[in-house]
């Protein structure tokens, strides 16, 4: 756990950096809480603390790391650092995205996007990348491997995009500024 100081109005407050597991996180009610991998109390992980990070949502289970600030009220996260996608699942491999290696996937470019629109219900959505006129299909397991657990109409994202058995279909779903988080 890493510690450091954060101005809160006149008086400074120490932050800890804590690496937990995302318990749940609803998009609509627009907070979740994180499990502390050192036993201490749940985090809250508000929405906007979230979108500073550049997502939407974060998946169930996955790892995350935050900035936390001990308030009256509890735990919060005031800053994501990282999200690692949920591991560990025995899932079955995505049969669109074909016999490409996850190493493959990893080194396809990431291509800026809109998302259309997306149906957690349907399982599916659509974004437009920028200066493309096709539209990218985007399948809820890649969503949710990608460690996002919804889209919504707008929102930014990268993405690394397959020619499918039916046009162009999204292998990973990345924030919007990844390509600035993987270049420090």
């Amino acid at each position: 756990m890493q510690t450091g100081w954060k101005m809160l109005g006149e008086r400074p407050e120490l932050l800890s950096e804590i690496t937990g597991e995302v318990k749940w996180f609803d998009p609509v009610k627009g907070f979740g809480f994180i499990l502390d991998q050192t036993g201490g109390p749940d985090i809250l992980l508000h929405a906007n603390v979230l979108r500073n990070f550049g997502q939407g949502s974060v998946a169930d289970h996955a790892q995350i790391t935050v900035k936390v600030q001990t308030t009256p009220r509890g735990a919060q996260a005031v800053e994501v650092t990282a999200i690692t996608p949920p591991e560990g699942e025995m899932v079955a491999p995505i049969e669109d995205l074909g016999e490409n290696s996850p190493e493959e996937l990893i080194a396809l470019p990431l291509e800026p996007a809109r998302v259309k629109w997306f149906e957690k219900g349907k399982g599916f959505g659509f974004a437009n990348v920028f200066e493309r006129d096709e539209d990218v299909f985007i399948h809820m397991e890649v969503l949710r491997r990608s460690g996002f657990a919804d889209l919504a109409p707008g929102e930014a994202v990268c993405l690394r995009v397959i020619e499918g058995k039916r046009g162009r279909m999204a292998a990973q779903v990345l924030a919007w500024d990844a390509t600035l988080r993987e270049t420090r």
